[in-house]
């Protein structure tokens, strides 16, 4: 499985919104943060949070069981390691 953590704050809900579409991806709530988890890869697109860039480059708080591999002005991509 993989993970990506994003903190609960009013910027970033559209990051775990956008990336809960996805029906192959989870989200829960582990204490202040948004546990977006799969068993494959998960890409959020960034247009679609409608996230300002600063917002967007600093929404990552963690990774388990992966690696970031894309995190530009179009998409956050995390891999299964």
């Amino acid at each position: 499985m993989t993970a990506l953590y994003v903190l609960d704050v009013p910027e970033n809900t559209s990051v775990a919104k956008v990336a809960g579409e996805d029906e192959t991806v989870t989200v829960n709530k582990i204490g202040p943060y948004f546990e977006i988890s799969a068993d494959g890869p998960i890409v959020v697109d960034r247009r679609a949070t409608g996230c300002r860039h600063a917002v967007w480059y600093s929404c990552v708080a963690g990774v388990a069981g992966g690696s970031i591999t894309q995190h530009d002005k179009n998409a956050l991509r995390v891999e299964p390691a």
